[in-house]
C-alpha cells in the first residue's frame, strides 16, 4: 500500500508573509509580535517533470538590448535616480507616505510621456488608473499642474479584472496603478492590500507588464515605521523600488532607489513641490543654507554625501541654562545617539561641561543628515553657541569623531571639497590624511608656508597644517579639540 503524506497546518505573517510549520509568537521575518496566526493546511512538495520551454535557450551574445534601452521621463532628476529613465517591461515600486507628492510627481510624469514624440508614430499612449480618488478629483489635480494631454487615458477601478481590461482597450506603453494596495482580485481570499492579494494583483501586473513590454509604476503604502506595507516579497518581485521622501512642511521632495535593476542605487533626485506641480532641483544646496550679514554664535556648515551627490547643509545649535533635573537634548533632521555622543566627547575630552545645559540641534531646510560625517559640524555649532563665539561663514567643516576625541576620516573628501569650492567656501576643516587618501599627490609637511602651489603646505593655523585644495584652504587636523581651535580662528 502507497504511504500518502498528511496536509500539515501553516502558519503565515500577516505583516510579511512569512510562513512556519508552528505557530511562534514572534514573526522569524519581520520580527513583530502577534501577527503570525494560521494561514490553512500545506501540502507536500510534488516532483514536477521536465515539460516544453517557452522559447529555447540563446547565447548571450546574440539577445539584443535594443528593446531595453530607457525612455527618459522628462524629469531629470527622476532620470538621475533611475539610471535614465523607464524601461520598457520594466515593473517600478515608488513608496512614501500620505501626501507626500507621489500621485503629483506620476501625474507629472504621465503627462510628459504623453506629449512628446517618443516614436515615429507619435506621443505613446498613457494609462493612469486610480483606485483611491475618482476620475474627477484627478482631472481637477491635473488642471492645477498642467498634465491634460490627449494621449493621456484615466481610469478609476478597483478591480484587477477590470484594470486588465482597461489595458486591454488602450493597449499603453506606460502604465501607473496608484495604488497596489487598493486593487482586489476577486478569485482570491482576503480584502484588498493582503498579503495574499498583493502578492497575486503584482504577480499578474509583472506578466502583463513583461510579455507586452509595457513600464508599469505602482504606488505603494508605508507603515508608520516606514517599510513599505504588505509581504517583504513585493519589493523582490519588482525591478525598482524607489523611496519618496521628504517634510511635508517642507517645499522640498527626495528621491533614492534602494534597488534599481537598471542603474546605480546611490543617486538622490531632488523636488520642488508648490501648489503648480513638481519641478526638479538640479542645484538644491542653496535650500539647507541661511543668507545673513553677520555670523551667528551656534552654526557650522557641512558637506553631506546623499549617495554619490554632495550636499552643502547647516547645522544649528543653541546651548542654554537648564533648570531641570534633566537637561532637555532634542534634534531635528540629526541623529540623537550621534549628538549625545558628540555632546560626552565635548564634555570629557575638550573639558566643556554639558551636564547642566540645555542643548537644541536641528538643520536648516528639513534635510536629514544621517551621515557620520556631520559630526564635527555638529561638535563645532555646539561649541560656538556654548562659548559665544562665531565661525567665518566661508568654513566648512566635515569628519567622524570618535569616543577617544579623535577626528577620522570620512569618504569622497574630493567630492565634498569640490562642492564647497563651487558655492564659494574658503576655508575647510578635514580629518588628518583626507587627501591623501584621496588620491591626491603627497602633501608636504614644512613650517614655511608655500602659497600658490596646489597641495602644497600654505600655512599653519593653530597648529595644523593647512594646504591648498581646489582653490580653498584646507586644514587637516586630529583631534576635536585641535579642531576647535584651528576653526574658530580660521578667516
Amino acid at each position: 500500500m502507497a504511504k500518502t503524506t498528511k496536509a500539515r497546518a501553516t502558519y503565515r505573517c500577516s505583516e510579511c508573509g512569512w510562513q512556519s510549520s508552528k505557530w511562534v509568537g514572534r514573526c522569524g521575518e519581520c520580527q513583530a509580535w502577534s501577527t503570525v496566526g494560521e494561514a490553512g493546511t500545506a501540502t507536500p512538495p510534488r516532483v514536477v517533470s521536465a515539460g516544453a520551454v517557452s522559447a529555447p535557450a540563446r547565447r548571450i551574445s546574440e539577445i539584443d538590448v535594443g528593446s531595453a534601452q530607457s525612455r527618459p521621463t522628462g524629469l531629470d532628476e527622476l532620470d538621475r535616480v533611475l539610471g535614465g529613465g523607464l524601461v520598457p517591461g520594466a515593473v517600478v515600486l515608488l513608496a512614501g507616505e500620505p501626501g507626500i507628492g507621489k500621485s503629483t510627481l506620476l501625474l507629472e510624469v504621465a503627462a510628459l510621456s504623453s506629449s512628446r514624440a517618443g516614436d515615429p508614430g507619435g506621443p505613446e499612449k498613457v494609462l493612469y488608473v486610480t483606485g483611491e480618488e475618482s476620475a474627477e478629483q484627478v482631472r481637477l489635480r491635473a488642471d492645477r499642474v498642467g498634465a491634460v494631454t490627449d494621449q493621456l487615458y484615466l481610469a478609476a477601478e478597483t478591480e484587477l479584472a477590470a484594470l486588465l481590461g482597461q489595458v486591454d482597450a488602450v493597449d499603453p506603453r506606460l502604465l501607473i496603478v496608484d495604488s497596489i494596495q487598493t486593487i482586489g482580485a476577486a478569485e482570491v481570499d482576503g480584502a484588498p492590500g493582503g498579503v495574499t492579494q498583493i502578492r497575486e494583483v503584482t504577480a499578474n501586473l509583472i506578466r502583463v507588464a513583461k510579455e507586452r513590454g509595457i513600464t508599469t509604476v505602482l504606488v505603494g503604502h508605508v507603515t508608520k515605521d516606514g517599510a513599505i506595507a504588505g509581504p517583504r516579497l513585493l519589493e523582490h518581485l519588482v525591478d525598482v523600488v524607489l523611496y519618496f521622501e521628504g517634510d511635508r512642511h517642507s517645499r522640498l521632495r527626495m528621491i533614492r532607489a534602494v534597488k534599481n535593476r537598471y542603474g546605480p542605487t546611490d543617486e538622490l533626485g531632488c523636488f520642488d513641490l508648490s501648489e503648480m506641480g513638481i519641478v526638479g532641483l538640479a542645484d538644491p544646496s542653496g535650500l539647507f543654507l541661511t543668507r545673513r550679514d553677520e555670523p551667528v554664535p551656534g552654526t557650522c556648515v557641512t558637506v553631506t554625501l546623499e549617495g554619490r551627490r554632495p550636499l552643502v547643509a547647516e547645522v544649528q545649535a543653541l546651548v542654554a541654562q537648564s533648570f531641570l533635573p534633566a537637561p532637555r537634548r532634542a534634534t531635528s533632521g540629526l541623529e540623537s545617539a550621534r549628538v549625545a555622543m558628540v555632546l560626552a566627547v565635548l564634555s570629557r575630552r575638550c573639558k566643556m561641561a554639558m551636564h547642566e545645559q540645555d542643548v537644541y540641534a536641528s538643520t536648516v531646510g528639513g534635510v536629514r543628515l544621517a551621515e557620520t560625517s556631520v559630526d564635527l559640524a555638529v561638535a563645532l555649532a555646539v561649541a560656538g553657541s556654548k562659548t559665544e563665539q562665531t565661525l567665518s561663514p566661508s568654513v566648512i567643516a566635515l569628519g567622524e569623531v570618535g569616543l577617544a576625541g579623535e577626528v577620522r576620516a570620512v569618504p569622497g573628501v574630493r567630492r565634498r571639497l569640490g562642492e564647497a569650492g563651487r558655492l564659494g567656501f574658503k576655508c575647510a576643516v578635514v580629518p588628518r590624511g583626507s587627501l591623501e587618501l584621496a588620491g591626491t599627490t603627497p602633501l608636504k609637511r614644512s613650517t614655511q608656508p608655500e602659497r600658490g602651489e596646489p597641495g602644497r603646505v600654505v600655512s599653519l593655523a593653530g597648529g595644523a597644517p593647512a594646504v591648498s585644495f581646489e582653490g580653498m584652504t584646507v586644514m587637516e587636523v586630529d583631534s576635536l579639540e585641535q579642531a576647535l581651535r584651528v576653526a574658530f580662528t580660521a578667516s
